[in-house]
């Protein structure tokens, strides 16, 4: 028998975060589909990579657009970024969080067409869509941002970030070395890496290869495989970017699921 896309370790760790939604007294409509069947919808998509129109009535999840409106409320909510942060606690409480170390880099995946809140139309699709998590020695997906500028040489991205769960917990927890690749080889990144504390360990541009960097990079490289299993991850269809990061904030936080659960496959 296949496993279910929402395990009940998982659903306890997120139905607390879902927010709850009173049926109206008067004209109460339609009665409400499930949370945790929606959850196994919105899952099924995020796996499979299908169009919300083709999610499977046969599943009981409702309809694709049932579904979609549901992603885009809990990722307003702040659902994903909290079930994100809760793994990552637990990660750090079963000390599985290596900070000796840390990796950053990105990933391009081809993107359709949109903008960052609505459809873009009689105008060019962007070229690309930038994804780049930040990692823990182990692996585990950190943080991550969605970029919609078409592919740069170049990262200028500034070191300094929001209020994702990375940067929540680099203000408790700090690496000792960050790893990156010559892309992000410029003055501006070291400087703000050592008022930090942190010492860079960034390959530099017009060397040779052979930097030595793979050997403790190739954490990243099998993570960023890992989301891209995720067929949605794998290329994105959705005009609207925040429903593409809601979806790319639940892969990361499936992978912190499944470590700690040791039966990642």
């Amino acid at each position: 028998m296949a496993k279910p896309l929402v395990s009940d370790g998982l659903w306890e760790r997120i139905e607390p975060l879902l927010p709850v939604v009173e049926r109206r007294f008067r004209y109460p409509g339609r009665k409400r589909v499930a949370d945790r069947d929606v959850l196994t919808g919105i899952l099924f998509v995020l796996k499979t990579g299908i169009p919300w129109e083709d999610l499977p009535q046969e599943m009981g999840c409702g309809s694709g657009m049932t579904c979609w409106r549901r992603l885009r409320d809990w990722n307003d909510a702040g659902v994903w970024e909290r079930l994100h942060q809760v793994l990552l606690d637990e990660l750090q409480d079963a000390g599985q969080l290596d900070w000796s170390r840390a990796v950053v880099d990105s990933s391009h995946v081809r993107a359709k067409g949109g903008r960052k809140d609505r459809s873009l139309a009689r105008r060019p699709a962007p070229a690309g869509l930038k994804a780049p998590p930040d990692l823990r020695r182990a692996g585990h997906p950190l943080g991550r941002d969605v970029d919609r500028r078409e592919p740069q040489r170049h990262h200028r991205a500034p070191v300094a970030r929001g209020q994702s769960p990375a940067d929540r917990a680099l203000r408790q927890f700090r690496p000792k070395t960050l790893l990156a690749d010559r892309a992000y080889d410029s003055r501006r990144h070291r400087q703000a890496l050592k008022e930090r504390g942190i010492t860079p360990r960034i390959a530099k541009r017009k060397t040779e290869h052979g930097s030595g960097l793979g050997k403790d990079r190739w954490v990243i490289e099998r993570t960023i495989s890992w989301l891209h299993r995720q067929r949605r991850l794998d290329r994105r269809y959705d005009k609207r970017a925040d429903i593409h990061e809601a979806f790319l904030t639940i892969g990361a936080a499936l992978i912190c699921h499944q470590q700690l659960q040791h039966s990642f496959c």
